[in-house]
């Protein structure tokens, strides 16, 4: 996992800092479930219908965390024949990965003609049309170095597809925690505006952001929590450091029925946060001599040429 000192330092950077022991916890935890976080699933079926906007059928899909992403059937149905590359951030989603990959040809989930590789580096520079993160931005400390490395990956006019949780999540519990005077049950979040002038910085072209708030409700504080801890957990590193009492898990459970609507359901809101945007091709910076690679130089002539 990336070092949770680190802190967004290119501009518009705002400091963010992770708890990445934390977020380390969740995936195992996550790896071990029967099947990927609800939420998650219902976000990867929003995305895929914004798949509609755009004409290019990609051959190579990269799909960034793809079984927490929980967007594997919905790819599938999308490019049948697109070769897919699942890149995962630890061993054991790894073999989540690798055994989906093994389904029956009978299997919703079987791509084209099986060609599906799941691995924990990179592919190769430029070798994907589209590169596909569902729900998990929020889970990386330093999002412009993510940006920067999907760049490289992707071909020029490729574009990158993704959602995340924004900074309007759970204002609700946040509101809550503060009134009690405890340290905030959530991570920063970053704005969608920071988040597409990264992309832009990173070298993408027509970014396109927009976001939604899904309010989701429980009939028990008991019922709240098991849903926050299996979306994921708090991985703010001011959090409390000590164990929880049960007499302070108590009081926590009276202070969520402050949360119930005019049904008694509690309720929170999800800031869901979508974006897209296309590598654009190389530019040169004209000086008194300038120099470009070879593979470069080809982008910018097939760009400049059309298809």
């Amino acid at each position: 996992m990336p070092d949770p000192t680190n802190s967004l330092n290119a501009a518009p950077r705002a400091a963010r800092l992770l708890d990445t022991v934390a977020v380390d916890a969740v995936l195992r935890r996550m790896a071990r479930e029967p099947r990927p976080p609800w939420l998650h699933a219902e976000v990867a079926r929003r995305m895929a219908a914004r798949l509609e906007w755009i004409r290019l059928e990609p051959e190579t899909v990269i799909e960034w965390w793809g079984h927490t992403g929980a967007s594997g059937e919905l790819l599938a149905k999308a490019y049948p024949k697109a070769h897919r590359i699942v890149v995962e951030p630890s061993e054991a989603l790894l073999q989540r990965s690798r055994a989906d990959a093994r389904q029956p040809w009978w299997s919703a989930r079987q791509w084209g003609s099986c060609r599906v590789q799941a691995r924990l580096d990179d592919p190769a520079p430029g070798s994907a049309q589209l590169l596909w993160a569902n729900m998990m931005l929020h889970a990386e400390p330093d999002p412009p170095a993510l940006l920067a490395r999907w760049q490289r990956l992707l071909a020029v006019d490729g574009f990158v597809m993704f959602s995340y949780l924004g900074p309007g999540t759970l204002g609700e519990l946040r509101d809550l925690y503060r009134a009690l005077g405890w340290p905030p049950p959530t991570p920063e979040f970053v704005d969608m505006h920071d988040l597409g002038d990264m992309l832009v910085e990173a070298g993408f072209a027509d970014p396109v952001m927009d976001q939604e708030t899904l309010t989701l409700t429980w009939d028990s504080p008991q019922a709240l929590l098991a849903e926050l801890r299996s979306i994921g957990g708090n991985a703010s590193p001011t959090r409390s450091a000590g164990l929880r009492t049960p007499r302070w898990r108590e009081r926590l459970h009276d202070a969520l029925q402050s949360l119930a609507g005019a049904d008694g359901r509690l309720r929170l809101g999800f800031e869901v946060v979508y974006g897209h945007a296309f590598k654009a091709a190389p530019r040169v910076r004209l000086a008194s001599e300038s120099a470009i690679s070879v593979a470069d130089m080809r982008a910018m002539l097939r760009h400049t040429r059309g298809p």
